[in-house]
């Protein structure tokens, strides 16, 4: 399966690429804004292309040609402003989507936020963001693809644990985004995970 991560340059879209560049029965392809960071994957012997989430659809699409899945891990970033926010995280997620029903690609999973389903659990400083999520994921799952939608907690640096708990109501947490990146390759090699939407946190 060849997999695009979207946002291949983030710190978890980067340990996702590098897990599936080990595997053998899956082929990244990276897709990154900038062409040092095309580069700098090239060096690394993985296929890498330019895509930018605010570009127009048919854009994405010709990025996305070719491939069978796509891992959209892209986010804005803690340090942008809210119209970075509603570009990258809602519209640059849904353009991706309507990306990939261009090119009939089906498997789509996505990086959410832990409760982004749920308002009640929203922080206050952080609903702008929430919001983002919350809608991007009601789109991908009204859509016609093959989604899993997964929402990590607060994510970390630390070491991954290789433990994790899996749930639709988890109380508040952390997880490492190593821990988040296996979760993620583990949706798209594991049978019936099409439909499912979870909390992730790590587990002892």
């Amino acid at each position: 399966m060849r997999v695009a991560v979207v946002g291949a340059n983030g710190k978890i879209g980067q340990q996702l690429v590098e897990l599936l560049k080990g595997d053998t029965a899956h082929e990244a392809v990276a897709l990154v804004r900038k062409e040092e960071q095309q580069q700098q994957w090239q060096e690394k012997g993985v296929e890498a292309r330019l895509a930018d989430l605010e570009e127009p659809v048919a854009q994405l699409a010709d990025a996305l040609a070719g491939v069978d899945a796509v891992a959209f891990t892209a986010g804005s970033g803690g340090g942008s402003g809210d119209d970075k926010t509603l570009l990258v995280d809602l519209d640059g997620a849904v353009k991706t989507m309507e990306a990939a029903q261009a090119n009939s690609i089906k498997r789509f999973v996505m990086v959410s936020a832990w409760q982004a389903n749920n308002r009640e659990n929203w922080a206050d400083e952080l609903k702008p963001y929430y919001a983002a999520k919350h809608y991007a994921d009601r789109e991908l799952m009204r859509s016609d693809l093959e989604w899993t939608i997964v929402r990590p907690g607060a994510l970390t640096d630390d070491k991954g644990s290789g433990r994790v708990d899996i749930g639709e109501h988890l109380p508040a947490g952390k997880i490492p985004r190593e821990d988040v990146a296996h979760v993620l390759l583990g949706c798209l090699t594991t049978a019936g995970m099409v439909g499912k939407a979870f909390d992730v946190m790590s587990a002892d």
